[in-house]
């Protein structure tokens, strides 16, 4: 069995730096699936390795480095904070560099998060400026990408619900219930955009280093999928509405992102909201995660997910 500083010194050896210059090796918290590690070099540069996982996981989540390579690769062409690949080994692991900054916390005051959101909502316009040849995962989980958005998402749909009636997932309603949802508006996507998907306030790192805060870096790309900008909502406001948040959006309608909330997009965004709470409650189960945070989890996402329904049948049958 490789040690995580031997296995350190072969990833850097085969990114042409030298294996005898890693000075620390720590894990990083934070992941519920990867591994990771932050690396520090005798010259004081630091590196993140994510290691692919070994443990069950649900459809979608084969490959994954795959796609956080690939988010790495389209935000450096938007200009956006995050890390940048070094090497990519397959699909087993990756080194990148690492972000400035901690996790988005609560010791932010009102003032610095809302300067803040309106930074985010800029970088995020940002990143959905960029277009794609085709749409869904690009890690080619669930085979490659389609030619349109609404074959894409409901490929996607339709996995995530196969993962839950294979696990037995505890859901709010049946699985063929979900299903009957309806996947109205999805040809208004045209042109596939790159989707973080994943941007709660873990994912999104604050630099306090040059005394005011700033964003130092969007993190944990590897759920990215190309498809509907919209669905990038979902994580900014995890369990709420993104319509509150004035300042995200005055920011990214300001770096030229399009916000606007009429049915259609009220429609698409409750079946987006619908597929990442399925996710949350789906993967409890592979992760083995105990009883009471299964528990935890359940109480806050399954009424959301009820709630995304039953908003998904009233805008349908407007």
């Amino acid at each position: 069995m490789v040690d995580s500083w031997e296995r350190v010194r072969q990833v850097l050896a085969g990114a042409g730096m030298s294996p005898d210059s890693p000075a620390e090796v720590r894990p990083l918290g934070g992941g519920t699936y990867n591994t990771v590690e932050e690396v520090r070099l005798t010259d004081g540069s630091r590196y993140v390795l994510k290691l692919a996982p070994t443990a069950p996981g649900l459809r979608y989540e084969s490959r994954l480095l795959v796609a956080e390579a690939e988010f790495c690769r389209v935000a450096a062409e938007a200009d956006v904070p995050a890390p940048r690949v070094v090497i990519v080994d397959g699909v087993r692991q990756l080194l990148m560099t690492a972000c400035p900054g901690e996790p988005w916390d609560g010791s932010l005051t009102e003032t610095e998060q809302t300067l803040l959101r309106v930074e985010l909502g800029r970088q995020v316009a940002r990143l959905h400026r960029l277009g794609g040849a085709g749409c869904g995962y690009p890690s080619g989980a669930l085979g490659p990408l389609a030619p349109d958005w609404r074959t894409a998402f409901t490929a996607m749909f339709d996995a995530v619900l196969a993962d839950a009636r294979h696990h037995g997932a505890r859901l709010p309603r049946s699985a063929d219930e979900v299903a009957r949802a309806a996947h109205a508006a999805l040809d208004e996507v045209t042109v596939p955009r790159p989707v973080h998907s994943d941007l709660w306030p873990g994912n999104i790192l604050v630099d306090r280093s040059a005394g005011e805060p700033r964003i130092g870096g969007l993190i944990d790309g590897e759920r990215t999928f190309w498809g509907d900008p919209l669905a990038d909502f979902v994580s900014l406001a995890l369990l709420g509405d993104i319509r509150k948040d004035e300042a995200f959006l005055a920011g990214y309608r300001e770096a030229g992102g399009r916000a606007e909330f009429d049915v259609p997009a009220r429609l698409r965004l409750a079946l987006y909201r619908s597929y990442l709470y399925l996710i949350m409650l789906t993967e409890t189960v592979p992760r083995a995660v105990g009883e009471e945070r299964a528990c935890r989890v359940r109480d806050s996402v399954a009424p959301e997910l009820v709630f995304a329904l039953d908003e998904i049948e009233e805008l349908a049958a407007a």
